[in-house]
């Protein structure tokens, strides 16, 4: 039985500009990604990493070729299933932690459970097992607005997890963070990662943080190609 998780083929993305010229942002990408391994994919601002990521989860269409994730295309589930894929299966952290205000750190991280049915019984005690994991159990019933930056990241990171996903995709999780306090995000991170033995796909500028990843890519002019 293959332990591909992830088997994108033949990716093409464009737009037509004001001109009616057509801009090519991602030229015929195709690669695979296995269960429980670290991707990282690199490139300069513009270069088409967030439109590549977008596609890869199924928030976005490419123009032409697919996506296979869990032996599913997603080009032909319904919009109910994808949600469903998206919500049990695949978890996401960005830039920026968009949390809710008005929830405090333990609700916010079981939003997913909640939108999946789950039994919230157990989902919390998971909640509260991150939590613990990431240095932030005393925070719980704390609101965004009272934790800091690096304690808000951890807390999207936590809500990204909390249904054990088999991918998670991560645009540029610690852009908005000074150094140290995306090297301590990062550590939990990828420590999080390794336990769950998920698949990570991460996008970021940073070759520092690339260089973290089992399998390093650079996206550059629409192409990808292997960096490592």
């Amino acid at each position: 039985m293959s332990n591909i998780i992830l088997d994108c083929q033949n990716i093409c993305k464009s737009f037509k500009n004001t001109a009616g010229d057509e801009l090519k942002i991602l030229n015929d990408i195709s690669f695979t990604i296995k269960s429980g391994e670290t991707n990282s994919i690199v490139g300069s601002s513009g270069s088409g990493k967030t439109s590549l990521l977008q596609i890869l989860a199924g928030l976005d269409k490419p123009t032409s070729g697919q996506v296979v994730i869990t032996e599913k295309n997603i080009a032909q589930l319904s919009d109910n299933d994808l949600c469903q894929l998206r919500n049990q299966q695949l978890g996401f952290i960005y830039q920026f932690h968009h949390l809710l205000p008005e929830f405090t750190a333990l609700e916010n991280i079981l939003i997913p459970t909640i939108i999946g049915n789950n039994n919230q019984k157990e989902s919390e005690e998971y909640a509260k097992y991150i939590l613990n994991k990431i240095n932030l159990y005393s925070r719980m019933e704390h609101y965004p607005n009272q934790l800091s930056g690096g304690e808000r990241q951890r807390v999207a990171i936590a809500r990204a997890v909390i249904n054990k996903p088999q991918i998670v995709f991560a645009d540029e999780p610690t852009g908005n963070l000074d150094n140290q306090t995306a090297e301590q995000v990062l550590d939990v991170f990828f420590e999080l990662q390794e336990e769950l033995k998920t698949s990570l796909i991460i996008v970021t500028h940073d070759t520092k943080i690339a260089k973290q990843a089992k399998n390093q890519y650079c996206l550059h002019n629409g192409n990808l190609t292997i960096s490592n």
